[in-house]
């Protein structure tokens, strides 16, 4: 069934300027473009209009003071904040908040009903970042700022959050182990192998949150094979039991065979198959409403054409 796809997207997202030879460069959105205008799905997509978000709807997530720090470093021209991986240039705040802008208004557009599903082509990545300092690239928790506006503007009961960046979402994590009404699924390299360090089995949640955190590590090399039978074996029966309201993806391309930054090896087709799976939980538990957002992937083939076949799960074109 052809699905009425919702895109975030802006040219402005490029003027996040992270230096020469940084891997989470301005070319690869660039290069996801590309590739979506060459398999003909740019045009059939929905663009949707956003704004910046509001410092409201980040401080949910994040200490005014650290958006406060974030704003200052960025105008005073500093090189990175809080850690050399986390490059800023003078404009980078201001996309910062757009990039979590776009993700609040894909969530509205799917809520409201506007558009079936929606993915946001946005940088900076936001997953690693923690409520007061920044990590991994990092700037603004995306994910997190749109699963709390779900939360507190549309009243949405349950919000699962399936990470599948081979990175571990520490920010996402943290954020959430404590609360009930968020699900977070991680899959990612483990941590004794691969940054950040986080994402045991074990950590699980607390006080009200326990067991709303499930990680799934999985040692380099697993490839296409261990992510299908865990999507099968744990994520999907742990999304079913939860029954979100919403599902929300941290679509991360970094586990691919070709990435530079970790050893997994996946495919192409394996994205498109998580895809597919997720897609399904979301028709049966929360009439199919889900939002993708961009985190890593720095080999730019790779990403192009898992974001391709990602795309092309969500507008029922697989």
């Amino acid at each position: 069934m052809m699905m009425n796809t919702g895109l975030i997207y802006s040219e402005r997202f490029l003027d996040h300027d992270t230096g020469r030879g940084h891997p989470e460069r301005a070319a690869r959105l660039r290069a996801i473009v590309e590739r979506l205008e060459a398999d003909g799905l740019w045009a059939q997509l929905t663009h949707l209009a956003f704004d910046a978000a509001t410092i409201e709807q980040v401080a949910r997530v994040h200490s005014r003071a650290y958006i406060q720090r974030v704003e200052t470093a960025c105008a005073a021209g500093k090189p990175f904040i809080d850690v050399p991986d986390s490059a800023i240039g003078p404009a980078s705040y201001e996309v910062a908040l757009l990039a979590a802008g776009g993700a609040v208004a894909a969530a509205d557009a799917v809520v409201r009903g506007e558009v079936d599903n929606a993915f946001c082509a946005v940088r900076p990545p936001g997953h690693h970042a923690e409520h007061d300092v920044s990590m991994g690239f990092c700037l603004l928790n995306n994910v997190a700022i749109a699963a709390e506006h779900l939360i507190t503007e549309h009243d949405v009961p349950r919000v699962a959050i399936v990470d599948f960046d081979v990175h571990h979402g520490n920010g996402t994590q943290h954020h959430f182990e404590l609360h009930d009404e968020v699900l977070f699924i991680s899959l990612h390299q483990h941590p004794d192998q691969l940054y950040p360090g986080t994402g045991y089995a074990h950590e699980r949640g607390g006080g009200g949150g326990q067991g709303t955190m499930v990680n799934l590590p999985v040692t380099a090399g697993s490839g296409d094979a261990v992510y299908r039978e865990l999507i099968g074996s744990r994520v999907v029966p742990a999304l079913r039991d939860f029954a979100p309201s919403v599902l929300l993806i941290s679509a991360g391309f970094d586990a691919a065979a070709a990435d530079p930054l970790a050893h997994v090896e996946l495919t192409t087709d394996c994205f498109a198959w998580m895809t597919d799976r997720l897609l399904e939980v979301a028709d049966a538990c929360c009439g199919g409403r889900l939002i993708s957002v961009l985190e890593g992937g720095y080999d730019l083939a790779a990403l192009a054409d898992g974001v391709a076949g990602h795309v092309r799960s969500l507008m029922g074109r697989g």
